[in-house]
């Protein structure tokens, strides 16, 4: 599995714009292999509340340290970027802070009152933590009305120990439930990484779940390993098994599913959330 190494134009631009606002992207911290397609078409996703988790799960490449406090000029400094990249559909993912009582919700809210009020035409998703699972979180993300919310629920029920140790399969899909519950009308997406030793009839059952909860947009795609020091690669899955889930999303209801090797959360957002993403 090979990725071009994207350079010049578009890609430095846009890298020069965050490195003069400071802003971290989950594209360089979790060593995205879309980063320069995406870079040079003029697209990323914030990565807000540091560069630092308070969670180990095995297969992310963020770091896991202590975190610095939060920075509370953060949330205008990425309006001011998706305002100066000419952003329609704006990915802001967060890392985990099990180390603040509110988990950083209100650092999310913020973070989206600050482009609605910098680029109000433009469409934004939140990939958000558990939360340590706070109603309360999520009733206040919600509340801000993002135009999709997203929080992946990575592997199947099986493989949580050891992949997202400190997070809890139930406790992630009450978030996405909640979540609906709170905002009827508001989208909601997951998804998965494969290869990490689960089988097909797992995968198939995480998917029906997520229906059953009312998830409207699903992704899956191939876990890499970041370095030595991350689980390895168990399997390599086929396209044409990625196809095959992806008509089963369909066939259960996703209004969009992507679902390719080297698909992420947020490869391609806006295409999925306008419902042209390629089935």
């Amino acid at each position: 599995m090979r990725r071009h190494l994207a350079h010049g134009g578009e890609y430095r631009a846009e890298e020069r714009h965050l490195d003069e606002l400071q802003l971290a992207t989950v594209c360089q911290e979790a060593k995205c292999p879309n980063r320069g397609e995406c870079y040079a078409s003029g697209t990323a996703t914030f990565l807000i509340a540091g560069d630092a988790c308070t969670r180990g799960c095995r297969f992310c490449a963020v770091e896991t340290r202590v975190p610095q406090p939060l920075d509370p000029d953060e949330p205008t400094r990425v309006a001011e970027a998706v305002s100066r990249l000419g952003l329609r559909h704006a990915v802001v993912t967060m890392v985990t802070r099990d180390d603040l009582d509110d988990g950083a919700f209100g650092h999310v809210v913020a973070t989206i009152a600050a482009i609605r009020t910098a680029a109000p035409g433009v469409a934004i998703e939140v990939l958000v933590s558990d939360f340590g699972g706070s109603d309360e979180a999520v009733d206040a993300v919600a509340d801000a009305a993002p135009d999709v919310f997203n929080h992946n629920l990575e592997t199947v029920p099986r493989l949580y120990a050891e992949v997202r140790p400190g997070a809890s399969y139930e406790r992630s899909l009450r978030v996405l439930a909640h979540a609906k519950e709170r905002a009827p009308g508001m989208p909601t997406k997951s998804g998965l990484m494969l290869g990490l030793g689960e089988t097909h009839d797992e995968v198939v059952a995480v998917v029906r779940d997520l229906r059953a909860i009312g998830c409207d947009y699903l992704t899956l795609g191939q876990y890499l390993r970041p370095s030595a020091r991350h689980l390895p690669v168990a399997e390599f899955v086929t396209p044409e098994a990625f196809a095959a889930l992806a008509r089963e999303g369909y066939a259960l209801g996703f209004a969009g599913v992507a679902s390719a090797p080297f698909v992420r959360s947020s490869y391609h957002a806006a295409e999925l959330a306008e419902g042209v993403a390629d089935r």
